[in-house]
């Protein structure tokens, strides 16, 4: 940033829009210091970042000389300059206009760019030879791994200044990672949030008054500019003197800043008004409020507390720390600590995250080493492995893990204690970078053998300290021991561990040797250190009456890599061992570079829009199949894990911490009631009550009559109940009996003939069905791939996972028959074991075109056809739609899920009766099930099926897809991934979680020609509608029928009509949305409607032809409440799941969020493009969109997140660049 004092301006560049996305308030006083204002705030001196620019500079300087090489004569270099310098500066510019103009320059480096409010320094624009217009592709290179949403804002930067120049760019920009990777991004998707960006740097520049110099105010502390709503860090250096010094809430340890926002709207203001404090804010949890407020009085008598001004007491350094006063607040959470044993050991890593090796040609480069690997015993006894290469860490795992084995052998109830989760997530890493330990340290963190200090600390007490970490813990228990190394902290030791590199580098080994020593006493020190806390707390734990935990449960960590998944995975590790260096890396830097480079990055080639076809299964796309079908083989037993980990979390955690879990409800005790009281109905054997519980249901919530979510009570149990001395839940299985908008009716039962009145806290998640069938299916799948030797087999499941084409007799999918029917149904023909895809985007009859494609081939070729899904509506939906199409109802079977409503209009069969349905047919028929069905023998043979239709194919995942695939000669895939995703619980290590129809298409938005059909007609909205979906998620291709245009609603014009609000401090309910909700209902009901096509005659609009969608359940009820109130209780009010498959003539969708900081899940779920496609696309006529304005001035975390808020930018017309 450079100010102009005599024209009175900000010059702002690329590297502004980072450190005000980082801190506005810091930012905005960085701009009052060049004003005059105030004393700049120096940033404090940080030995690894300086360190990790001249590594970054190094990074940029291996590229351009790899340019060099590659264009002789063809890089122009412009001069460095600073942007002070008015006539150098100038000069720059002018060079980089010249070479942009020249068609024989292939490269510029550092291209300058000046306007009269921005200057910037591009690191490479090179020429996409590939494009006809000689099209600029901007880069950046980076140190970094992963792409950072800064760094793509600072490429958009320049993308803006060749559109201000005239000058033609490519669609794409680049990102030059330092692992050697090159991340690609669309431009499209960035501009939008630069532009939003921007606009909000002139408005945050505005706001200081440049015109008034240093006369002017500058801007204070906890003033956050009303509507401007400036956006503090609370962090950086610029905040802590401020947070010190006025006392803020900032100071209190485990303040998020959404509570501080909470507390101050309620007039807590500082440390001590939340000390003193009586009452909990609006919208903040009892137990959340008693937690911070107990912190804060700590700190204020603590004498670590960290409260007082840092200059009124400093100390000498040779003064030993203050001890922080604490309190056990939580007892219970001790009992996590195990029964201590003469084999525990307590372990601490050393590692330089940026240390890296010359790789192997054309293999990406690794960066970061844990250079030392410590331990103690309960003796105190220390052990160091030192590691100063690769092979070197490798090797000192390797010894580790055999140390820790042999050492279980004779101690079999040690455990490896550390402090916060650096150390086990480490060993992961590295075990998965060497290809060695894998499963041993799976073993260890499955069997509990590794605990962590920190969230047990955490949880039990409250400690008078702005900081949890162990270095502010130890005065608590390491008495007079203090540290006498030179090394004091973390970033200390990875300098001091470079400098001893450099020393032994020189053959200084004296010096190294030094320094080392130095290093391995503060890594003793903190392994002490872990023991010392380990003993303290156990000795609070006495303290409680707690007694040791024992083991972790077993449920909990059942799961075990399977002997098939890894055989596929030495397969898969064999096949990816062929591929060779130019499939790796086509146009690699030279190896000496130590960093790998993509053809694209070097040539600017063009991205591929569309999936390529891999030439005879190419190794490395056969590998990754490979190890698909490896997770696919453990996706079950992974799920199963998950939730049970997760589980037992919610008997162990405060219901806090898990409020906001997918399928929980908080129950509100106030609104519940026992409909029928503990009664033994006639036939029963036990006792039952009915119960209406009512309560707060997290985001995602589906609960679904006749299931069995668990209910969680607090201890002790109103019942009998077994627990563990970690536990302070106790839980419980119900029946749903009905669904509500704000929770459910269940059906409780009595527990050894006890009952009770209590209710319960909560409902919690369903365990997941045990795999059964499907784990056979896909293990016989595994087999038949391990039994081939060089080729693997061509069968439906194997083509998904290569994503072949589909294969078919005439070698391509058959189109022009004259119908979209008959094109699938033509193709479906002519597969061969093989797959057909068709994407149905809203309204565009997907379910039409599936019914009428399995009648045509029932009635025409005789074919056997299974319909699967994720839920049972969805299957008989589908089975009524293909009886309407024509095949008669005796051929259309499915076992009936609960008691229907009314007559089926297919044949209802025996929930075992699918086999004998099936035998009887003498000609084509079509049957229904759930996965469990199509992959148990004993229903449906081995390829029993001609057709396997897989509908909702976007929400059903890959590995029940390869499970279901055994019972079918073919599959269609039938469904849109675009629309809401597949859900999954576990996590795993490869995609099999993924929908089988989104894994297919890789992350287009519109599934590839030559891998199945695209519905490109929607029959529900007007093109109004349909064109802002179509850009939105499907590329533009989306159209409208002719039809729709005869849709009227009089007085409002169609389309999706944005409806911007200004409010702040709203979560997941906005009272002003509500209200404006309402207006727009008002306003629309009593229109004249025209629904065209067969919608039948005009007539008025009702209230119940509109539906209202919000993300949250918090709104759903405010917005109903808000639509009862002023007489329209008849329009429906959900979530967009409650809506898929439904339509309306106006949809309204109200965000609710005041800002992506105010949103539980940030803007990366609230602007998820799925459920606003799934949400506007509702619409027949007109979708408003009802939001804050707030929501446009975030910067999202994370590169999809950037890509979500340019495409809702982009939909609600804020993507303007002027």
């Amino acid at each position: 940033m450079r100010y102009i004092e005599d024209e009175g301006r900000i010059v702002w560049s690329a590297s502004d829009l980072k450190a005000a996305a980082e801190c506005e308030f810091a930012w905005l006083r960085a701009i009052d210091a060049k004003l005059g204002r105030v004393p700049a705030v120096e940033d404090p001196e940080d030995a690894t970042l300086e360190r990790a620019g001249r590594l970054g500079t190094q990074h940029e300087l291996r590229v351009l000389d790899a340019y060099r090489s590659r264009f002789p004569g063809r890089v122009v270099e412009i001069p460095e300059t600073r942007s002070s310098d008015s006539d150098g500066l100038a000069a720059a510019v002018e060079l980089t206009r010249r070479a942009l103009a020249d068609p024989d320059v292939s490269v510029i480096y550092q291209a300058a760019f000046s306007t009269h409010e921005f200057v910037g320094f591009a690191d490479f624009l090179v020429r996409d030879e590939l494009d006809e217009a000689g099209a600029w592709v901007v880069q950046d290179t980076k140190l970094a791994r992963h792409a950072r949403v800064t760094a793509l804002m600072q490429l958009a930067a320049y993308v803006d200044q060749l559109d201000l120049l005239g000058v033609p760019h490519a669609a794409r920009v680049e990102l030059l990672l330092g692992d050697g990777s090159v991340s690609t991004h669309l431009v499209r998707d960035l501009l939008p949030v630069f532009s939003l960006r921007r606009d909000r740097l002139r408005a945050l520049i505005a706001d200081r008054d440049l015109a008034s110099g240093a006369a002017g105010a500058a801007i204070p502390w906890g003033d956050d500019r009303g509507a401007l709503r400036v956006i503090a860090c609370g962090r950086c250096p610029t905040c802590d003197l401020e947070v010190v010094g006025s006392r803020d809430l900032l100071l209190v340890a485990g303040m998020r800043p959404v509570q501080r926002e909470r507390l101050r709207a309620a007039g807590i203001l500082t440390v001590d008004d939340l000390a003193a404090a009586r009452e909990a804010p609006e919208r903040m949890s009892w137990d959340t409020f008693r937690n911070l407020r107990t912190q804060a009085r700590l700190q204020l008598t603590s004498p670590a507390g960290g409260v007082e001004d840092a200059a009124a007491v400093t100390r000498p350094a040779t003064t030993a720390p203050a001890v922080p006063t604490y309190e056990v607040v939580f007892p219970k959470a001790l009992g996590a600590l195990p029964r201590p044993d003469h084999g525990d050991l307590f372990f601490d890593f050393e590692g330089d995250p940026l240390y890296t090796e010359t790789p192997p040609p054309g293999a990406p480069a690794q960066w970061g080493i844990d250079y030392l690997f410590g331990w103690v015993d309960t003796a105190g006894q220390y052990t160091p492995l030192w590691a100063h290469t690769f092979a070197e860490e490798r090797e000192a795992l390797e010894r580790f893990l055999a140390f820790v084995e042999l050492r279980r052998r004779t101690h079999p109830r040690l455990h490896i204690y550390h402090y916060a989760p650096y150390e086990p997530t480490h060993l992961l890493a590295m075990a998965a970078r060497h290809g060695v330990g894998e499963a041993a340290v799976d073993r260890l963190l499955r069997e509990g053998v590794f605990v962590d200090l920190y969230p047990i600390v955490r949880r039990a007490l409250r400690v008078g300290s702005r900081s949890y970490s162990i270095k502010k813990l130890e005065p608590l228990y390491m008495g007079d021991q203090v540290r006498t190394s030179d090394v004091q902290r973390g970033d200390d030791s990875i300098v001091r561990y470079v400098e001893a590199r450099a020393h032994a580098d020189a053959g200084d080994e004296a010096a190294a040797a030094a320094i080392l020593d130095d290093l391995a006493d503060y890594n003793r020190y903190d392994c002490v250190s872990t023991l010392r806390l380990r003993d303290w707390l156990v000795d609070r734990a006495r303290e409680a009456g707690l007694r040791p935990s024992i083991d972790e449960e077993a449920s909990e960590f059942a799961y075990a890599p399977s002997v098939r998944a890894e055989a596929l995975l030495r397969r898969a590790e064999s096949v990816a061992a062929t591929a060779t260096a130019s499939v790796l890396s086509p146009a690699a830097v030279p190896a000496a570079a130590g960093v790998a480079m993509s053809a694209a990055a070097l040539v600017g080639a063009p991205a591929a829009s569309v999936l390529a076809e891999p030439a005879a299964d190419q190794p490395e796309v056969v590998a990754e199949a490979l190890r698909l079908g490896a997770a696919a083989i453990d996706y079950y037993p992974r799920e199963v894990k998950t939730f049970w980990a997760t589980h037992f979390l919610r008997l162990r955690e405060p219901v806090s911490v898990w409020e906001d879990t997918r399928d929980v409800v908080v129950i509100d005790a106030d609104r519940c009631r026992v409909l029928t009281d503990w009664h033994q109905p006639e036939g029963a054997r036990v006792l039952r009550r009915i119960v209406e519980l009512r309560g707060s249901l997290a985001p995602g919530t589906r609960l679904t009559v006749d299931s069995t979510p668990f209910v969680v009570y607090e201890l002790p149990a109103p019942f009998p109940a077994e627990t563990n001395p970690r536990w302070i839940h106790a839980a419980r299985t119900v029946k749903v009996v009905d669904v509500l908008d704000d929770g459910a009716v269940v059906e409780e039962t009595s527990v050894q003939g006890f009952t009770w009145q209590e209710l319960p806290l909560a409902i919690t998640p369903v365990a997941p069905p045990t795999a059964g069938s499907q784990q056979a299916a896909i293990d016989e799948w595994a087999d038949a791939v391990l039994a081939t030797a060089d080729v693997l087999p061509a069968d439906p499941a194997t083509d998904l996972l290569l994503r072949r084409r589909p294969r078919t007799g005439r070698g391509e999918l058959t189109r022009g028959t004259g119908t979209e029917v008959s094109d699938i149904t033509a193709t479906l023909v002519d597969l061969d074991h093989s797959y057909v895809a068709v994407q149905g985007p809203p309204g565009t009859g997907k379910t039409y075109v599936g019914s009428h494609v399995v009648a045509c081939l029932v009635r025409e070729h005789g074919f056997r056809v299974g319909v699967v899904a994720q839920s049972h509506a969805v299957v008989e939906h589908m089975l009524d739609r293909i009886v309407e199409a024509g095949v008669p109802r005796s051929q259309v079977a499915k076992a009936l899920k609960g008691t229907p409503a009314g007559d089926p209009s297919f044949t209802p069969i025996a929930k075992n009766g699918m086999a004998a349905f099936i035998a009887e047919q003498q000609g084509g028929f079509v049957v229904g099930g759930t996965a469990w069905d199509f992959t148990h023998t004993g229903r449906v043979a081995r390829r029993g099926l001609d057709l396997l239709v897989i509908d909702e194919a976007g929400q059903f995942s890959l590995a029940s897809t390869i499970a279901v695939a055994a019972s079918a000669q073919r599959l269609l895939l039938l469904g849109d991934p675009q629309q809401l995703p597949q859900v999954s619980q576990g996590t795993h290590p490869e995609p099999v979680d993924t929908s089988a129809l989104g894994w297919l298409m890789d992350g287009a938005s519109v599934i590839p020609a030559d891998r199945g059909f695209f519905l490109a007609q929607s029959r529900r909205m007007r093109p109004e509608v349909a064109e802002p979906v179509s850009q939105l998620s499907y590329e533009g291709r989306l159209e409208a029928h002719a039809d729709t245009v005869q849709r009227r609603l009089d007085g409002i014009a169609p389309g999706v009509i944005p409806v911007p609000l200004t409010h702040t401090g709203n979560a997941t309910q906005s009272p002003e949305e509500a209200g404006a909700v309402v207006d727009i209902v008002r306003d629309l009901v009593g229109r004249e409607w025209t629904p065209g096509g067969d919608g039948g005659a005009p007539r008025p609009l009702r209230a119940s032809d509109i539906i209202v969608v919000t993300p949250y359940n918090a709104q759903q009820v405010m917005v109903e409440e808000a639509l009862a109130a002023a007489g329209f209780g008849e329009t429906p009010v959900g979530t967009v799941d409650r809506f898929q498959g439904q339509e309306a003539a106006v949809a309204i969708v109200s965000l609710a969020a005041s800002s992506g900081r105010d949103a539980p899940r940030g803007l990366e779920f609230l602007l998820l493009q799925n459920r606003l496609n799934v949400a506007v696309s509702r619409a027949m006529h007109t979708a408003y969109i009802v939001y804050s304005t707030g929501l446009l001035d975030d910067l999202p975390r994370t590169p999809d997140g950037v890509v979500r808020l340019s495409a809702f930018a982009r939909l609600v017309g804020a993507d303007a660049r002027p």
